[in-house]
């Protein structure tokens, strides 16, 4: 099978990453509608976030599934992704992004562009985005360079509906996402003053993630 081109991989990433932030704020606004219980709401959020990630990386994995930057920079770090690639990729990303918040804005009859107003802010977030972004990136990359990336759908899946609850941020773990919920003042929003800090601990993880497997994959010297 011939290798997909940066253009084919740019329309993937930012339809895939498109569809993911339409899957978390519309299903955020949604909860808000059915329930009144914080709780419930973030289950119906995070389970819905889940699932739309298992189907989009099975969807988009034959040619470029990342949808998120933190991963994108880390497999360019791990030699997996081309450097002229780079920039066109997180671009997509985040215009995705951006793209799948007015997309739920408008699905749910609101204005399809509301600056949220949501302040995310304190050291335990930001610990918890550095958490969340850490076993995110680690498991994609053991479970991809471990020769199973047919499993790396269910596991990332899997990973973030847990992280949704075991994270005090819920687990924005990803740039792309995290700037796309500033477009939307609903219950997935964040202020863009939070944003910055979100994603320097989301760096912050995925450069930790990436030194662990660097460490774990090196070879051991014998004396």
């Amino acid at each position: 099978m011939t290798a997909p081109s940066v253009g084919q991989r740019v329309v993937a990433e930012f339809t895939g990453t498109a569809l993911l932030v339409t899957t978390v704020v519309g299903s955020g606004i949604f909860a808000q509608r059915l329930s009144t219980d914080p709780g419930l709401q973030l289950l119906e959020n995070s389970l819905a976030t889940g699932a739309g990630l298992v189907a989009l990386i099975l969807c988009f994995q034959s040619v470029s599934a990342a949808f998120n930057p933190v991963v994108t920079i880390a497999e360019f770090v791990m030699g997996s992704v081309r450097s002229r690639d780079l920039a066109p990729l997180i671009g997509g990303q985040v215009a995705g992004g951006i793209t799948g918040a007015i997309v739920a804005n408008l699905m749910f009859d609101l204005d399809a562009v509301s600056i949220a107003q949501h302040q995310r802010s304190g050291s335990d977030l930001w610990l918890g985005e550095v958490v969340a972004t850490f076993g995110l990136v680690l498991v994609i990359l053991r479970v991809t360079r471990r020769g199973r990336a047919d499993q790396v759908a269910f596991a990332v899946g899997g990973y973030i509906a847990a992280a949704y609850w075991f994270t005090s941020s819920t687990s924005f773990a990803n740039p792309a996402v995290s700037i796309g919920r500033i477009f939307s003042d609903t219950f997935a929003g964040i202020d863009p003053s939070s944003v910055p800090m979100f994603v320097a601990m989301q760096l912050i993880g995925a450069a930790l993630a990436v030194a662990l497997v660097r460490f774990l994959e090196r070879t051991p010297s014998h004396a």
